[in-house]
């Protein structure tokens, strides 16, 4: 077995391969060039897109070739693949938009830099997709592909009770194309998806199995990453983790890393970053013997922002952790406090009485005046970080910050944003 497929398999990141001795004398023998595909549905990745694209980047690391192929063609008709309901189409200006966006990202994730014989390639489907009419289409490509060989597909029978178009049918057809070209203008060889991809891979081989003859050509997928519980990984209560830092920001990033849980958080390390064998079993005898040190989380966290925001962003995403962690609130800037308490419970506040005792339980913080200045006086509530035990204390413009708002923290976690007109 290649050392390449054998790191994948101990990162658990093989779900499926063609032909896997084959596969591994190509990998042993030549520069291969690999293809993974992505479709421009949105102007971000987000973290769902990153295992395939991080598999591919460790084929670079093992001196093959990347081809990063972005769907400006199958992106205009959307991939049907255990989606349950049809995706809505979009414009070719917003295509070309996203296709910005993906690309951009995309110099984060491959080396683009120290790479000489094994710099990634880009390419967009669309540029030869476009150029095939519909008679060519029918004659050159249908003629080769069976509609009973289409229906036995997983994921086109997923689809055919909720009912799947003839645009999203022939999705299929149009990735099995794009294999083709690649294979017949870069000799490429292998590509690579989650396992929802498997049968698009295989009629991208069997189609160039029909009109090119036998060809060495493989395919590999990968498990789709869920989370204990069985759900999707890499959605939250609101929403995608995005790569894009005005989607998701840095410190949202770093925060969901740092969050995994003790069960979780080796497999995505195995996933998502490039550390050896020995340093993840280490980090793995850490979680077993000192969880409470979180060195695992906090290696996964800073591992992954490093690598897709740079250190700057990642030390200040550490440094509004620290400064939350020690509940010095004022040591940080406005934008910054905003970014962390942006999922925080808020109170737009527009009574007359700024008396601390009122604002808490008009703001629901406190469920009475009683129970606000027992909190008061026990010590249980914190004014941007600073404990405030006076009853009589009436909020000024010097408690609110930005003239616009305050934190206000309850006990040990329970944190509200209190707005002010």
């Amino acid at each position: 077995m290649s050392q390449l497929l054998e790191d994948l398999k101990y990162r658990g990141i093989v779900h499926q391969i063609t032909d896997e001795e084959n596969l591994a004398k190509l990998l042993e023998t030549e520069n291969v060039k690999i293809y993974q595909g992505t479709d421009p549905t949105a102007d971000s990745l987000h973290i769902g897109h990153l295992v395939p694209l991080l598999t591919l980047r460790r084929f670079q690391e093992h001196g093959h070739t990347p081809i990063i192929l972005i769907g400006g063609g199958t992106g205009m008709i959307g991939d049907p693949s255990f989606k349950s309901d049809e995706r809505k189409l979009l414009s070719e200006e917003q295509i070309d938009k996203n296709i910005e966006g993906l690309k951009s990202q995309m110099h984060h994730i491959f080396d683009f830099e120290t790479a000489s014989d094994n710099t990634p390639i880009f390419v967009n489907n669309r540029e030869w997709l476009n150029e095939i009419d519909l008679i060519s289409f029918l004659r050159d490509y249908g003629k080769h592909v069976s509609l009973n060989y289409m229906l036995a597909k997983d994921a086109i029978q997923s689809r055919l009770e909720t009912g799947i178009s003839y645009t999203e049918f022939t999705y299929t057809i149009l990735q099995a194309i794009d294999y083709g070209h690649l294979n017949q203008k870069y000799d490429c060889k292998l590509q690579i998806g989650g396992s929802d991809q498997w049968g698009n891979i295989t009629s991208g081989l069997e189609l160039m199995r029909r009109m090119f003859g036998k060809t060495e050509a493989e395919g590999l997928t990968i498990p789709l990453l869920t989370k204990a519980d069985g759900k999707k990984f890499g959605k939250t209560e609101s929403g995608n983790i995005w790569l894009d830092p005005k989607r998701t920001s840095p410190y949202e990033f770093y925060q969901f890393w740092l969050n995994q849980s003790d069960d979780e958080v080796i497999k995505l390390i195995k996933y998502f970053t490039f550390l050896n064998r020995e340093e993840i079993e280490a980090l793995e005898e850490s979680v077993k013997n000192e969880p409470h040190l979180r060195k695992a989380q906090r290696t996964l966290a800073e591992t992954v922002t490093a690598f897709i925001h740079g250190e700057e962003a990642l030390n200040e995403a550490q440094n509004i952790t620290e400064a939350l962690f020690n509940g010095d609130i004022k040591a940080l800037n406005v934008d910054q406090i905003q970014d962390a308490f942006k999922d925080v419970p808020s109170h737009d506040y527009n009574g007359d009485d700024f008396t601390l005792v009122n604002v808490l339980v008009e703001s629901g913080i406190s469920s009475s005046r009683r129970q606000a200045r027992e909190d008061i006086t026990n010590g249980a509530i914190y004014i941007n970080g600073e404990r405030q035990q006076d009853v009589n204390h009436e909020l000024t413009n010097a408690d609110m910050l930005d003239n616009t708002f305050t934190i206000v923290r309850r006990g040990k976690k329970k944190y509200f944003v209190v707005k002010f007109k």
